[in-house]
């Protein structure tokens, strides 16, 4: 069963990902826009205090138009795909050890966490920032910084989860479920206090655009993982009732 919930999810995530590629076209794009245009009209001002130095021929290896086309589709189609079959083995595994929750509804508490821990909680530490804000020689350590926050959300959500199973031999659900989420505030807190703070974003840069462009990310995000917890929750139903 776990080789057909495989492709089942991996196929889930590539429907999310054409339409959160129609989402991050219509509202992401523009700002991304907005803020290249930012970036390019500083780069004319640096350049017309020195107008006796040749400009910068620079060659443009994918135009924009591809990358907010087929460019912005395959990289979210190979993101869907790989997510939605971790999404499946992650969900074959977990289905009924959860309580008696049904296929769609455990699919959906799946995606809401995979919201929570890879998009809402990293994005508390390091939101997401359109181009022109940060510097190119700090994109290894911003983009390590923002994985490993990542990964802290994941393994402190799993040590939550085990600390709930231990407790629930002594203690009642509703509390042994508020003394897990508690623990896991204090295990991403203690991590976000250790990471190093970034802020790249120049004085000048419209506080508008910016604000425009992490609610379009958030919002694209948002709409993959609902499309996978929805899409693979009615394929996972249909697989279990036929193997039923």
């Amino acid at each position: 069963m776990a080789k057909t919930l495989l492709w089942r999810g991996m196929l889930a995530g590539i429907l999310a990902a054409l339409l959160a590629t129609m989402v991050a076209r219509t509202v992401a794009e523009p700002q991304i826009d907005l803020a290249i245009g930012y970036e390019e009209s500083h780069a004319v001002h640096a350049m017309g205090a020195h107008h006796d130095a040749p400009a910068p021929v620079e060659e443009e290896l994918v135009s924009r138009d591809t990358q907010k086309g087929a460019g912005l589709f395959t990289a979210l189609a190979l993101y869907g795909a790989a997510v939605g079959g971790m999404f499946a083995l992650i969900f074959a595994y977990g289905y009924g050890r959860f309580g008696r929750m049904g296929p769609r509804s455990f699919a959906l508490l799946l995606a809401s966490m995979a919201f929570l821990l890879i998009v809402i909680v990293p994005g508390l530490k390091y939101p997401q920032t359109p181009p022109a804000v940060g510097r190119h020689e700090t994109v290894g350590i911003r983009t390590g910084a923002y994985f490993m926050m990542i990964g802290l959300s994941i393994a402190s959500a799993l040590i939550a989860a085990n600390i709930r199973t231990a407790l629930l031999r002594s203690r009642r659900g509703i509390d042994a479920t508020l003394l897990a989420a508690g623990s896991y505030a204090l295990l991403v807190g203690i991590g976000q206090f250790l990471l190093p703070a970034i802020n790249e974003v120049p004085e000048d840069f419209p506080a508008v655009l910016l604000w425009n462009f992490r609610i379009a990310s958030i919002a694209s995000q948002f709409v993959l993982w609902a499309t996978i917890g929805i899409v693979f929750g009615l394929l996972a139903e249909h697989t279990l009732k036929q193997q039923a």
